[in-house]
């Protein structure tokens, strides 16, 4: 008899199954996808016609978008694009956008859904930049926006930028992307002089970042670093679930404003408002 019952059991263990994914119906798959994040939705729906079909459910792109994405596109676009769906919507959002004359770039993190902003050195407001005795912009592969600021030689080293965004709900870091030397190529390999850089050791820059709602952050830093690319930590700010519904402003600054020395022979590429939670993806710059 236990001979029997063995194998009986074998026979129900090997006999295949007659229910399988494919059989779920697509509201319910939907449902269980809902919960994954996207990067994960787009994988699922390779696996069969239910997931895919589930993968374009508006109800689960809807969750997964900036509470305020409407007024997120009319300030990237111009305007809101008609018949799209929420998946459609969300991949436009993913893409690198152009916006305010090309000095600025913006997308949305794929996985977290948070904003990420890039402004280049033409978008900033930046002590004489327009005299070429003190800066220069030089064109390079190594930026987003394939030209950089070159500083030579000042007395008075100012940067400041104000911006108006609608960023949704979280915590923003505010990073300043600059290298110490400027880069080049030779005979096809990376190259950066640092014969210029001066003045960085002697006294720390200032980084500063003011907020409408009364936030404020302060903080000093010596550039000590040469040769390569470095983000250097501007400051915190937060939007609150009650304030992402509009713009958002902020100003930011960095300085060195110590007219006892000169500096020069710095690098500014853009400064980069990153998710705080994302921060650590900032190396793919």
């Amino acid at each position: 008899m236990g001979a029997s019952h063995s194998a009986l059991h074998k026979d129900h263990l090997s006999s295949p199954s007659p229910y399988c994914l494919g059989d779920l119906p697509e509201d319910c798959v939907a449902l269980i996808v809902e919960n994954l994040d996207p990067v994960e939705i787009c994988r699922l729906s390779k696996l069969n016609r239910a997931f895919r079909g589930a993968s374009w459910a508006d109800f689960v792109w809807e969750s997964k978008l900036p509470t305020n994405y409407e007024a997120f596109l009319e300030r990237i676009l111009g305007g809101f694009p008609e018949n799209l769906q929420k998946r459609d919507i969300y991949a436009c959002l993913c893409r690198v956008n152009s916006f305010d004359q090309g000095t600025k770039k913006v997308w949305m993190d794929k996985r977290s859904g948070g904003v990420c902003l890039s402004i280049s050195a033409k978008g900033l407001s930046i002590t004489g930049i327009d005299d070429r005795r003190y800066w220069t912009h030089i064109p390079t592969d190594e930026s987003r926006f394939a030209s950089v600021a070159y500083l030579q030689q000042t007395w008075w080293f100012e940067i400041d930028c104000e911006i108006d965004f609608p960023f949704p709900a979280g915590t923003y870091s505010i990073f300043f992307r600059l290298q110490l030397g400027q880069s080049g190529k030779w005979f096809g390999r990376r190259v950066c002089n640092t014969e210029q850089v001066h003045g960085w050791d002697i006294k720390p820059v200032r980084f500063q970042l003011w907020t409408e709602d009364g936030q404020y952050s302060s903080s000093q830093c010596v550039l000590t670093e040469r040769g390569r690319w470095s983000h250097y930590h501007g400051g915190d700010f937060v939007v609150r679930e009650s304030r992402s519904s509009s713009s958002t402003k902020i100003k930011f600054s960095m300085t060195q404003i110590d007219c006892t020395h000169t500096k020069g022979g710095l690098s500014l590429d853009s400064v980069i408002v990153y998710p705080s939670s994302c921060k650590d993806r900032l190396n793919r710059f």
